[in-house]
């Protein structure tokens, strides 16, 4: 199930940067964005208003400040007037400068919040970016479970009752980390992927015969991960299942998933009564740290059979 339309208050942004409210009351933070970057407004202060995209926050950094100093109340105005659309969130003033006269009033015509900053704009700007595009990126619910496993982001997949959970309980045991259980909230930032439990769900674990338990209470916080980068897909399948679309065991048959526009391989684990799972999984983010090293064992075992046959003939 594929997420659209997220949102990020300007009453979110005032309290992660703590920002100095200058105009606007309590309910004007009630605006929000869709945009994950901002607009620093040389041309629509100049004048210039076409293709100018109102939804985006305003940042007036000291080249803004200084270039406004040039203009007269009235011209400001002008710009200010514009620069506060509707669909605009809110203007923030960096650098340690004050908010001009001109905007003020204009902001307190349409109750419309302005904010302070003290620090350096390049910063705030960067920042301000980061934290947007965290908030705004694309995400997409996908069925399983999440672990980070000797600092990998291994994503557990299979039908319902095959054991996942239970398989989740035992790398815990051996002292991987818990992110998520049976539903990963799947995040794109920067095209790459990035997993979390949903909020209701954060650090719980369902066992079949146990029912519902929180993994920190359990095993103690070192345990658990709130978010991780994913960068390994495993599915449990049935070894009967496993079999048929895989007979040849040198080369198991590469399949691949696509989550959000990003295309993840998978690789199969069958699975049989008594088989230790937890090692195989380990084993296989082992593997995967190695190849990341440019090394395939596959691929350099069936050269030693080729030298060997060729040696023979």
């Amino acid at each position: 199930m594929l997420e659209l339309n997220k949102q990020v208050s300007v009453r979110k942004i005032k309290e992660a940067f703590n920002l100095i409210q200058v105009c606007g009351d309590d309910s004007s933070l009630d605006r929000w964005t869709i945009a994950p970057d901002i607009n620093r407004p040389g041309l629509e202060l100049s004048g210039y208003r076409e293709e100018s995209e109102l939804k985006r926050i305003v940042v007036i950094g000291k080249k803004e400040h200084t270039y406004l100093d040039t203009l007269d109340y009235f011209t400001q105005r002008d710009r200010f007037g514009f620069l506060t659309d509707s669909y605009t969130p809110c203007i923030i003033i960096t650098a340690g400068r004050k908010t001009p006269p001109a905007l003020m009033d204009v902001a307190r015509e349409k109750n419309f919040p302005v904010f302070e900053y003290e620090g350096e704009t390049y910063r705030f700007t960067s920042d301000l970016t980061a934290f947007l595009s965290k908030h705004l990126a694309p995400s997409e619910y996908v069925n399983g479970g999440l672990m980070s496993i000797y600092g990998v982001g291994v994503a557990i997949m299979g039908k319902s009752g095959i054991g996942k959970s239970e398989l989740q309980l035992d790398l815990i045991k051996r002292g991987h980390i818990f992110v998520a259980d049976d539903i990963i909230d799947v995040s794109k930032i920067n095209n790459e992927l990035f997993g979390q439990a949903p909020d209701n769900l954060k650090r719980m674990l369902e066992v079949r015969g146990l029912g519902v338990i929180d993994v920190c209470t359990m095993f103690g916080g070192y345990c658990y991960l709130q978010s991780c980068p994913i960068e390994m897909i495993v599915k449990l399948i049935k070894y009967e299942d496993y079999q048929k679309s895989n007979p040849d065991r040198l080369n198991p048959l590469e399949n691949s998933i696509d989550i959000l526009g990003v295309n993840k391989p998978i690789i199969e684990i069958p699975i049989t009564e008594g088989k230790l799972v937890s090692t195989i999984i380990e084993t296989a983010v082992s593997k995967h740290i190695v190849s990341k090293q440019g090394i395939d064992t596959n691929e350099e075992f069936k050269q030693r059979i080729y030298d060997e046959i060729k040696n023979k003939r």
